[in-house]
């Protein structure tokens, strides 16, 4: 019941988190058909969205001005602007459209992302719970089925661009339920006002913890689909399992952290499931059959679901109460960066070492959190609260 309620309690910001979700999930599962249609190899397309996420990162630096500009309609103009936005990508058939279709995408989803994420922030200040293992867990959710629905529509015959038009439409349902929710608007500190410094020993460190969790959440939701069916033989519905797995374990991890936000230090927590991760990244990595490969991706999300939120949530505890929005804000912008590069990233390893080392380079990364990071932000919370 305890989660019904705090569902209840942020419908509007997780309305923003479903419509995320159900683009990246119906893109993820595209993705083997998308870049036939557009003409492009592994390096080319990693490009193209190397150059969106340049586009969708300044967005999400810009995006405070947005929340204030809008008001309590900021996540309703926003997510149908990604509504808009979606239905883009699946009628292009050249590189340079393609990229400017991704980059009105990636712009949206962006700014949307650092608007709900501080907005549930707000939620949780005002109501004292733990809410952002939950609103991350609806955007899994979605992310899964629609995956699995995409994967299907492909077996069925249908094409990217009815596809997307669909999945557009479903995104402009949910913007009106973000319209009729309501939600907490995060409190702006006034013009003019100076801005309270947040010390690079807790900005790098938790950004680059950030980054690192959407950059291999970003790059399996990808490529995975890719992965299974050039390197392992899947057809269309086996290749949308792999990101749909990912999305499902990840909603089951997220639903597991909301339960155990309050008894467990994100430190611990964020420790063993980068861990996780990173042995699931590995198993994919080197998997010699399907099975084995979505077991990877299985022990993957599960890992990587919870380490980006709860990130958010230390961060946010270290910070003032005036202050926490701009925090999220300003944190967004580093660890969203590796929501976008991922896939760039895995185009350019793909290009020269193949998808299999892709991959594998991922789960270093992941390795890196525990073993280099979270060492160095300990130390930084250990300073500012002496």
């Amino acid at each position: 019941m305890s989660l019904l309620r705090d569902l209840y309690i942020s419908r509007g910001p997780a309305a923003g988190f479903a419509a995320v979700g159900v683009f990246w999930g119906s893109f993820a599962a595209l993705v083997p058909v998308l870049k036939p249609q557009i003409g492009l190899s592994d390096g080319q397309f990693g490009v193209a969205l190397l150059i969106t996420s340049v586009g969708a990162v300044l967005a999400m630096w810009l995006a405070p001005l947005a929340e204030r500009g809008l008001g309590p309609r900021a996540l309703a103009v926003l997510t149908v602007l990604l509504a808009g936005a979606t239905f883009l990508p699946g009628h292009t058939y050249g590189g340079v459209s393609f990229t400017l279709a991704m980059l009105c995408v990636t712009m949206a989803s962006g700014t949307l992302d650092v608007s709900m994420n501080a907005r549930v922030s707000a939620l949780e200040a005002q109501v004292r719970r733990s809410l952002m293992n939950l609103n991350h867990a609806v955007f899994s959710v979605a992310y899964a089925a629609c995956a699995l629905a995409t994967g299907l529509a492909r077996e069925a015959g249908l094409g990217p661009d009815m596809i997307l038009t669909g999945s557009g439409v479903l995104i402009a349902l949910l913007a009106l339920q973000a319209r009729a929710a309501p939600v907490a608007d995060p409190a702006h500190e006034p013009e003019g006002a100076t801005v309270a410094p947040l010390p690079w020993t807790l900005l790098l460190p938790g950004g680059a913890i950030i980054l690192i969790a959407f950059m291999s959440e970003q790059a399996t939701e990808g490529w995975s689909a890719l992965h299974l069916e050039r390197n392992l033989g899947a057809g269309a519905a086996q290749g949308a399992l792999g990101p749909a797995l990912l999305g499902i374990t990840m909603a089951v991890g997220r639903l597991t952290g909301q339960v155990v936000a309050n008894r467990v230090s994100e430190r611990v927590v964020i420790r063993w499931a980068s861990v996780t991760a990173g042995i699931g990244a590995s198993i994919a990595a080197a998997a010699p059959t399907l099975w084995i490969a979505y077991l990877g991706f299985s022990v993957l999300g599960l890992g990587v679901s919870v380490v980006a939120p709860m990130a958010y949530a230390w961060i946010g505890r270290m910070v003032p109460n005036q202050y926490r929005s701009h925090a999220i804000s300003r944190i967004s912008v580093v660890g969203y960066a590796g929501f976008f590069i991922g896939p760039p990233l895995m185009g350019f390893l793909s290009e020269g070492f193949g998808l299999a080392t892709s991959f594998l380079v991922i789960g270093v990364l992941l390795f890196v959190v525990p073993l280099g990071l979270l060492p160095v932000l300990r130390r930084g919370a250990a300073l500012r609260a002496g």
